[in-house]
């Protein structure tokens, strides 16, 4: 018994097209499209800076219970601080 080259080798699956795109998925992040764009377009400028994590930690808790994100707080906070205007 021989087997041909062929048979010997193994078959693959293919591989079907990728699923649609659900629609209320694409529905929500078109909402949210123009909103980021308005940001990015007010705050080009990217700030890093190293905090402890308890200090982290506090601020994001602060953050969440004001209902307003870490980033949001902070950029109020340096601009009440060092002011809003252009320099």
């Amino acid at each position: 018994m021989t087997a041909s080259a062929s048979s010997a080798a193994p078959r693959r699956a293919s591989i079907g097209r990728k699923p649609a795109i659900d629609p209320a998925s694409t529905w929500v992040r078109q909402a949210d499209a123009p909103e980021v764009a308005a940001k990015a377009s007010i705050y080009t400028a990217r700030l890093t800076i190293d905090v402890t994590p308890a200090l982290r930690g506090r601020i994001k808790v602060i953050a969440f219970e004001r209902g307003v994100t870490a980033a949001e707080m902070l950029r109020e906070l340096l601009k009440r601080e060092y002011g809003g205007g252009q320099s």
